[in-house]
């Protein structure tokens, strides 16, 4: 199973560097499904593969000039911020074992999957239908109280779930600031990056790390994120976005399917 784990973190850095999201989506159910690594400890994981994949592939989009540096700016303070308040106060108050309802048992980190797949699939649906502006090069300003609280809701996702929040800060990117598919991929890598890498940092005393492993499936990721960007030069925005959309909606259902259903 670990060798399907190393080539599937492969595939989560082609999907990072080829849509500027979807490596939480990926990272968090092959640790838990594949390595068996309590999803508790996977979302702190996640944080440093997405986050180290993401500013491989921020890099990459730097040197392209597909970075909007304005709008990194707008989300990255308050969002790092929220980040860290959740990862270092709010998590290790948690319990494992929730509530139940008769004979089912909820517990955390079930709590954490079906909530991560909740918010993908409301995302996905976004991204499928919803046209991109016509005017993608003209800068749209957002409200800065607006992109504050949007930066907080990142972050909430990214503390609380592990997840980088790509696949909501791109259509944030496109539908609230206009800007082109392939700016707000580079510019939602270094949002991830950023996010992730801070998250991660505040959960490294609080549990044991496996570095080798860690290690390993970060470097699949990080080789799979600059195919990934190559192969997105050569694809069109908005097909870009409806694959992205798509991708989201599937892994959502299968993971609600997975911890409701077939385990």
């Amino acid at each position: 199973m670990e060798i399907a784990g190393f080539i599937a973190a492969f595939f989560i850095g082609i999907s990072l560097g080829l849509i500027g999201g979807g490596g939480s989506i990926l990272t968090i159910p092959l640790l838990v499904y594949l390595f068996h690594i309590q999803p508790t400890i996977a979302t702190g994981y996640s944080l440093f593969i997405v986050g180290i994949s993401s500013l491989a592939g921020a890099f990459n989009s730097y040197r392209r000039g597909n970075i909007h540096f304005k709008a990194v700016l707008y989300f990255g303070v308050s969002s790092i911020i929220t980040v860290v308040l959740i990862r270092r106060l709010l998590i290790p108050l948690i319990p494992e074992d929730l509530f139940k309802i008769e004979s089912f048992e909820v517990t955390r980190s079930l709590l954490t999957m079906v909530l991560l797949a909740l918010v993908m699939i409301m995302a996905s649906f976004k991204m499928i239908f919803k046209p991109v502006p016509l005017n993608t090069n003209k800068v749209h300003t957002m409200p800065y109280g607006r992109a504050i609280l949007r930066g907080i809701q990142i972050g909430i996702l990214t503390g609380l779930l592990g997840a980088g929040g790509g696949f909501l800060i791109i259509p944030v990117l496109i539908f609230s600031f206009q800007i082109p598919m392939k700016k707000a991929i580079g510019s939602s890598l270094l949002i991830i990056a950023l996010n992730a890498l801070f998250g991660f940092i505040s959960d490294v005393s609080q549990y044991e790390i496996h570095w080798r492993l860690l290690l390993i499936i970060t470097v699949n990721a990080v080789l799979g994120t600059f195919i990934g960007n190559a192969i997105g030069l050569k694809l069109s925005g908005e097909k870009l976005k409806k694959g992205f959309g798509v991708f989201i909606l599937l892994a959502g259902m299968y993971i609600i399917l997975h911890e409701l259903f077939l385990k």
